[in-house]
């Protein structure tokens, strides 16, 4: 296997895509906190005291995708055409499920900025809600599906 982002002399760059066609790519990712029941009906509920924590999670998550160049040094800057990120519940486990859907038209892909998103997401309920539960568990981060590109479609299932 060839590792992209190693030249021949063993060191970090960028890959160069400059050579490659634009096509529509989409990723999308997903990952888990867990959380007591008391923080978890704060944050189904809405009734946590900093306010809606799902939905500044949500807006986090989908700036985090935004700006995963920035944060990710061997990244794209890719223009993203839409990111959304949305939020299921289990109720009997206190589990929050995030799954971040990213899509573009680049020349390279957007698992990435799924990723990120996702992440960024759940980090945020973590900071709006360590007050009520420093244990909170963040797991299961991975991409859960791809299509565009090269390499074409790929998915979990």
């Amino acid at each position: 296997m060839i590792l992209t982002h190693i030249d021949e002399n063993g060191n970090a760059r960028m890959v160069d895509v400059s050579e490659k066609e634009a096509t529509k790519r989409t990723a999308v990712a997903q990952g888990f906190i867990t959380m007591t029941r008391e923080c978890y009906e704060m944050v189904k509920d809405g009734t946590h005291k900093k306010g809606d924590v799902a939905g500044v999670a949500r807006v986090a998550g989908i700036m985090g995708a935004k700006k995963t160049a920035e944060l990710i040094p061997l990244c794209h800057n890719i223009p993203l055409s839409n990111a959304e990120l949305d939020f299921e519940y289990d109720d009997e486990k206190c589990i929050i499920k995030a799954v971040c859907t990213v899509s573009c038209e680049a020349k390279t892909g957007v698992e990435m900025e799924a990723l990120t998103g996702v992440q960024i997401a759940l980090l945020t309920v973590y900071d709006m809600c360590k007050a009520v539960d420093r244990a909170m568990v963040m797991d299961g981060i991975r991409l859960v599906s791809k299509s565009g590109g090269k390499s074409g479609n790929w998915s979990l299932d």
